[in-house]
């Protein structure tokens, strides 16, 4: 009987150990854009990503089972300018041949108050991973979700803008990436 006793204990105890999983969503690419800006010259520029992916498991009211992957293809960077768009491929800025994608990989989510969060992790491009953390804002109404975030970087860290382009002189140190992302939960 004892032996009945602690089987179903563990049982018991086994459904509160379940880990509470956080919830999925899919972009909606139509609605959604991965953009960047910079200065060349002294003067702002702004381009955006045409091409990439994202899997997102993320719950506000358990922001610690969240994770985020968001793969770019980098030779999709585009600014309307034909020569910043013929460059931006090439081996000096992101060398899409050798390093077809950059990838941010949030590995934690943190509360930061209202609707705001933070997105803990990694950002990858030309082969370069470094820690980041992403503010962004979240707004959900239904199974549609609003994210939309600001990081800024530098760009050197990254190997982006090379050779004679490695100086800040020219082309600015700082870039920013801006994340406008619209989502629907699976």
């Amino acid at each position: 009987m004892n032996a009945v006793r602690t089987l179903a204990a563990a049982l018991a105890l086994s459904a509160f150990a379940t880990p509470v999983l956080a919830a999925d969503w899919v972009a909606d690419p139509a609605k959604s854009q991965i953009k960047f800006t910079g200065t060349q010259a002294g003067a702002p520029f702004t381009g955006r990503f045409a091409r990439w992916d994202a899997k997102i498991s993320f719950d506000p009211a358990n922001v610690a089972a969240g994770h985020a992957e968001v793969t770019i293809e980098t030779a999709s960077a585009a600014t309307g300018d034909a020569q910043k768009d013929e460059a931006l491929p090439q081996s000096d800025w992101f060398n899409a041949p050798k390093f077809p994608q950059a990838k941010f990989e949030a590995k934690s989510f943190r509360a930061a108050g209202s609707d705001r969060y933070e997105a803990v992790g990694t950002l990858t491009i030309k082969g370069v991973t470094k820690d980041v953390v992403l503010p962004f804002t979240l707004k959900i109404a239904g199974d549609q979700a609003q994210v939309n975030g600001h990081l800024d970087i530098e760009r050197s860290t990254y190997n982006v803008g090379e050779g004679a382009w490695a100086a800040p002189t020219f082309v600015g140190a700082t870039v920013g990436i801006d994340i406008e992302l619209s989502a629907k939960k699976k």
